[in-house]
């Protein structure tokens, strides 16, 4: 079974700006993150998970528990979040966004050599996803 931490270098995306534009992200906002190679770092401590993408653009890291709701601060809203492990190599995190009460989430899929991020959105008929192959240390 592949471990989930680690770090994780992004290569490629799929469906990403249909994604952005269903959500709302500006023009440029959009057009800056599609462009961005985000260094994505998990690191898992009994309950307690970190998740932090690095790019140039911007720094984002959540630390929670596993099954437990946290706020994630978007660009556009704050959104509570609930993320668990699923299968050993799988993690979902489902997300509301409380003022207009849509749901999104985030389905990561771990191999020994890359995560992929299927995202999802109320607002969207086809997920995007983003793909990172895994940085060997």
């Amino acid at each position: 079974m592949p471990s989930i931490a680690g770090k994780y270098q992004h290569y490629k995306n799929e469906n990403i700006d249909d994604y952005f534009i269903a959500v709302g992200v500006p023009f440029m906002g959009r057009k800056m993150m599609a462009m961005s190679s985000p260094l994505l770092e998990i690191t898992i401590d009994g309950e307690t998970m970190m998740i932090k993408n690095s790019s140039l653009i911007r720094t984002v890291e959540y630390k929670f528990k596993l099954g437990e709701e946290y706020e994630e601060h978007m660009p556009n809203a704050v959104i509570k979040s609930v993320t668990t492990i699923v299968n050993d190599n799988e993690l979902i995190t489902k997300s509301v966004v409380p003022e207009s009460n849509e749901t999104c989430g985030r389905h990561y899929l771990f191999t020994d050599d890359e995560c992929v991020i299927t995202l999802t959105h109320d607002r969207v008929k086809t997920p995007a996803k983003r793909y990172f192959r895994r940085v060997k240390e």
